[in-house]
């Protein structure tokens, strides 16, 4: 079963300063951190602002060409977490025919941003990502940094800094 969610913020890992998409789920409290890299978040960081850059940028040529292409992206899909790395499928409708494409989750999510694309993620991902994908020395256990995460306000979820 898919779970909808949205993104509810990007923030840094206060303990290994890498930056993470916070997802929440749509109807309930689920919240997935994954953990990114810092030109994945600035991609989709630029888009929660709806600002651009003075020359597209990846996601945007991506989206330029699926239109060129006749293809809408319908949904994306984190799909799996296997040896602590998520793993995300791009769904799209060419001209009546599905196409699936493996993608990292935070292309996905950055490509989603740009499609106004809803997001799901797998329920057996949400069940193994309760153990948090990345060792933590801080704030403590990974019970520890899920609450703090869950416990974040909307002025800790500001916007995204590079």
């Amino acid at each position: 079963m898919q779970i909808e969610m949205k993104i509810r913020g990007l923030m840094v890992d206060p303990s290994t300063n890498m930056p993470i998409v916070i997802l929440k789920d749509v109807n309930g409290d689920a919240l997935l951190p994954i953990w990114v890299g810092p030109y994945e978040a600035n991609a989709i960081a630029m888009e929660i602002e709806k600002s651009s850059a003075p020359r597209p940028m990846t996601h945007d040529l991506l989206k330029t060409l699926m239109h060129g292409l006749n293809a809408q992206l319908q949904r994306v899909v984190v799909s799996e977490l296997r040896d602590d790395t998520f793993y995300a499928v791009i769904w799209m409708d060419q001209q009546g025919e599905t196409v699936t494409l493996d993608a990292r989750p935070s292309d996905a999510l950055a490509l989603a941003l740009r499609a106004d694309c809803p997001i799901f993620v797998e329920e057996e991902v949400l069940r193994t990502a309760k153990v948090l994908p990345h060792p933590v020395d801080s704030p403590g256990t990974s019970a520890e940094l899920r609450q703090w995460l869950e416990n974040l306000g909307d002025e800790d979820l500001g916007k995204y800094k590079m």
